[in-house]
């Protein structure tokens, strides 16, 4: 089953977990304007990893992109997940050609990202990273019912939740926009003007 396996009481235990897996107080590259920026820019790096005067490990990754990676991954995982669904569950070309094209963008970001932790010395767990119903995530019993659904109700299904799932990373990537780390902040800026664009055309094939 491709049920969701982040199961963490949302944003108090996201923020235990990175108290306790990570050290310091590194401030994050951005201006810390709202609760996102605001809960980034006080994670830090792990033990071990020496930084540099702006926060920044000896990879060049602030708390702030580790903690990024770390939600982004399952969140993206998620998405390809629900993708390749669609390549059994439904016929319907325009759907699949828009699932291919977001599990090709998404599975390379995932590796990407992956790359940070193991450069920064942090696990590549991230299981702890993401409530169940944060960024967008599909619920277990959303996934199931999307898995047990084809034709119509898949398009409908997958749809419906790939926008929410596609609004919920756009906001998260905005907690990176302004990183001093020049990939963490190209990929960020990747993300939202890719998954805006495909916002509006998976709105269209609803007929909104």
């Amino acid at each position: 089953m491709f049920a969701m396996k982040y199961r963490v009481a949302g944003v108090a235990a996201l923020l235990l977990a990175t108290t306790v897996t990570l050290a310091g107080c590194a401030p994050s590259g951005g201006d810390g304007g709202d609760m996102d920026h605001g809960m980034m820019g006080n994670s830090s790096m792990m033990d071990g990893n020496s930084s540099t005067p702006d926060g920044r490990s000896a990879s060049g990754f602030a708390g702030s992109d580790i903690m990024f990676a770390q939600m982004m991954i399952p969140h993206h995982e998620q998405a390809v997940a629900m993708s390749t669904l669609a390549e059994t569950h439904t016929t319907t070309p325009a759907l699949l050609a828009l699932a291919k094209k977001i599990k090709g963008e998404q599975a390379p970001e995932i590796e990407r990202m992956k790359g940070w932790l193991t450069a920064s010395g942090t696990s590549l767990d991230t299981g702890h990273a993401m409530g169940t119903g944060m960024g967008g995530m599909m619920s277990d019993a959303e996934m199931t019912a999307l898995e047990n659904a084809t034709g119509t109700a898949f398009d409908t299904l997958y749809l419906t939740g790939m926008i929410t799932h596609h609004e919920g990373a756009s906001h998260m990537a905005q907690m990176v926009i302004d990183s001093n780390n020049a990939e963490a902040k190209a990929l960020a800026q990747n993300i939202i003007t890719s998954q805006t664009a495909e916002i509006a055309e998976m709105k269209a094939m609803l007929g909104k």
